[in-house]
């Protein structure tokens, strides 16, 4: 079986919290993965409560089926440990949105291209996407 990368969505009530005090108390967040489009909802849901019956793992009820629509993004590639990523999004928050004049929008959105399982953080590569309006 291949890799398919866990993506994440991240806010905050204060998007500074992942830039200036790094406070992830104030994080809210939801994981991804990505399904075929074939695979109709009704089918995911179906498996849902099959494993939710049989194996009942923590949190199954929070799991749910759903289509993600962005539009226009900037993005990067960060090479390094999740922890090291404020300069990143500093420099995307601050610098080339605000330079500009753009706006963001949605959720910060992340994708993991590393199994971080496998790989040493200092060597994690990570999509790391905002989604804004021009």
């Amino acid at each position: 079986m291949s890799y398919r990368p866990l993506e994440g969505l991240w806010w905050a009530e204060d998007m500074d919290a992942f830039t200036t005090d790094r406070d992830k108390s104030q994080w809210d967040w939801t994981l991804m993965l990505l399904t075929p489009d074939a695979w109709p909802t009704d089918l995911v849901e179906a498996a849902i409560r099959t494993v939710a019956e049989k194996k009942s793992p923590p949190r199954i009820g929070d799991l749910r089926h759903a289509q993600l629509t962005e539009g226009r993004c900037v993005q990067t590639l960060h090479v390094g440990s999740f922890d090291d990523e404020d300069e990143v999004l500093e420099t995307m928050h601050h610098k080339e949105i605000h330079d500009r004049r753009w706006a963001m929008t949605g959720r910060h959105h992340e994708i993991y291209l590393s199994d971080f399982r496998r790989v040493a953080e200092q060597r994690r590569r990570t999509i790391v996407r905002q989604p804004i309006t021009q």
